[in-house]
């Protein structure tokens, strides 16, 4: 993802407005690998600016996601994440938790038979494995706090 200035002049560019909540956003999102929820940017920004709006939050996220800046990603697990990383990858996601993470994994060796490609061109790809994470195995029924923030 570019960075908050770069993201600033590329909305400036496309006419969209630079707000000091976007700009916030813009931070939060900077080196981020949690693929987090449009809540917890909220939740996060507030902190920051007791006034931002989660309409202000989802705009921006799809805005970006339009723009391809980020990702929006529905891995299952009832809100959309939004995955900062645009470039080519795959993800694990904890059943419980919704915790999910960046994996690299050579997939270039699936087939898929004639029959199930007939009229049709495959342009990509998405690979999710999903299990259960190091910290809801510890906790195996309760879910700790920093993962209700990831939710």
């Amino acid at each position: 993802m570019r960075s908050p200035d770069e993201l600033t002049a590329l909305f400036r560019e496309r006419g969209l407005r630079v707000t000091p909540q976007r700009q916030c956003i813009f931070r939060l999102l900077e080196g981020n690998d949690r693929h987090p929820t449009a809540e917890w940017v909220y939740q996060q920004a507030q902190s920051e600016m007791p006034t931002i709006s989660l309409k202000t939050v989802y705009q921006t996220l799809n805005d970006l996601a339009a723009m391809g800046e980020i990702q929006a990603l529905d891995v299952g697990t009832g809100s959309a994440r939004f995955d900062p990383n645009i470039g080519h990858h795959h993800h694990l996601v904890c059943d419980r938790c919704g915790r999910t993470q960046d994996i690299n994994v050579d997939v270039s060796a699936l087939k898929l038979g004639r029959r199930q490609l007939r009229d049709f061109s495959v342009t990509s790809a998405e690979v999710v494995f999903r299990g259960i994470c190091s910290t809801c195995s510890d906790h195996p029924t309760t879910k700790t706090t920093e993962d209700k923030a990831h939710a």
